[in-house]
């Protein structure tokens, strides 16, 4: 019989030991990733200008004005365009019987608003309805892509739970985004090393500045006060789709006007009501049930509004939304009266005069639609 080997044992365990080697780095990786970021001392130290900082203080706002109001607090959501003053749409609470809150953020869509109200109201029953301002009840696609919007990431990169990971990844469409998404949302220190390292280079400065805008943020939004630019004088002339522009435009209007207004019509695939399916869908779904109305609401639309039948389009997701129970649609053409040159300081963007007629008009159309 032939004597055992004195080497085959150790190279047997070599693989072993390099696999579970592999697995304890990984380990060791993920845990403290989530020592550093997945902890609310991380979340109470972001930089308040970034994205994510910004996401987090409209959070923690809206949380603390949970306190001082009652059932009927109307809560808004939607991007830069949901231009409007809670100020103002709340001087005709004692009429209207609603207060208003705004949640919205800047360069956000449906899948960030999710995110928002999950954290904001995880009972899905304080608010007495959740309004979400959009530019169309049709479905357009536009030349990007709404699945691969990778801003999404940083706004709700704070919100993030270890579930979500597969379901938040895939979401995303091309696969550089979803493995952007996936490796972001799993380590998250891939998405706020920038700005630990600023915080490293000077943490009593952003402790400092965090303070401010905690003591501040809820006085410095509820008294903001829009430009007073204007785009009178803009006109279009959409047989040949050219602009004449106000004496005196800056570059950021006329960028606006461009690229908001004219762009040239995109192939229609369906791609954004599924966009708009899977996310406002995901809304409807958690309020399915409770007391609170999930109303849709169709925004003034830019200075000088395309004409019908400029594009084409395929569906309308937010109408199949109406036949929920729980969901309501404002009128359509409720705000078109403000889709005027004067009331905005850019292509898409209402001025100090817009706010100020749209504000009491919004507050006064959602209790219209919701005594419906």
């Amino acid at each position: 019989m032939a004597a055992p080997s004195l080497v085959s044992a150790p190279r047997r365990l070599a693989p072993r030991r390099a696999a579970a080697a592999v697995v304890l780095s990984i380990c060791g990786v993920l845990a403290l990733d989530a020592v550093l970021f997945r902890t609310p001392f991380y979340i109470s130290i972001l930089e308040p200008d970034s994205s994510s900082g910004i996401f987090e203080l409209v959070l923690r706002r809206e949380r603390e004005a949970q306190g001082r109001y009652g059932d009927n607090v109307a809560i808004t959501l939607g991007d830069s365009r949901f231009a409007y003053s809670p100020k103002q749409s709340n001087e005709l609470t004692d009429r209207t019987g609603l207060v208003l809150r705004h949640a919205g953020i800047a360069g956000s869509t449906a899948r960030a608003w999710y995110y928002m109200l999950r954290d904001l109201d995880p009972t899905a029953s304080r608010y007495r309805a959740v309004v979400l301002g959009v530019t169309d009840y049709d479905d357009e696609d536009e030349l990007y892509n709404p699945n691969d919007d990778i801003r999404t990431l940083h706004y709700v990169i704070a919100r993030l739970r270890w579930s979500d990971v597969p379901e938040f990844a895939l979401s995303f469409d091309s696969l550089p985004a979803r493995w952007q998404a996936f490796r972001g949302s799993l380590l998250k220190g891939t998405v706020l090393q920038r700005d630990f390292r600023e915080f490293l280079t000077n943490p009593e400065k952003r402790l400092k500045y965090i303070a401010l805008c905690r003591e501040g943020y809820e006085g410095w939004t509820y008294n903001f006060e829009e430009s007073t630019r204007s785009m009178a004088g803009l006109s279009i002339d959409w047989s040949k789709a050219e602009a004449t522009f106000p004496a005196g435009a800056d570059d950021e209007q006329r960028e606006t006007v461009k690229g908001a207004l004219l762009p040239r019509a995109q192939p229609q695939t369906g791609r954004y009501a599924a966009f708009r399916r899977k996310w406002l869908g995901r809304i409807v779904d958690r309020y399915r049930g409770s007391k609170t109305r999930v109303v849709i609401v169709r925004l003034p639309r830019g200075a000088v509004p395309r004409p019908e039948g400029w594009v084409k389009k395929l569906s309308s997701s937010v109408r199949e939304f109406e036949r929920r129970p729980n969901v309501l649609l404002a009128p359509e053409h409720a705000f078109d009266s403000l889709e005027r040159p004067e009331l905005f300081r850019d292509a898409i963007h209402l001025n100090r005069e817009g706010i100020a007629r749209f504000s009491p008009m919004l507050a006064e159309e959602l209790a219209r639609t919701l005594a419906r």
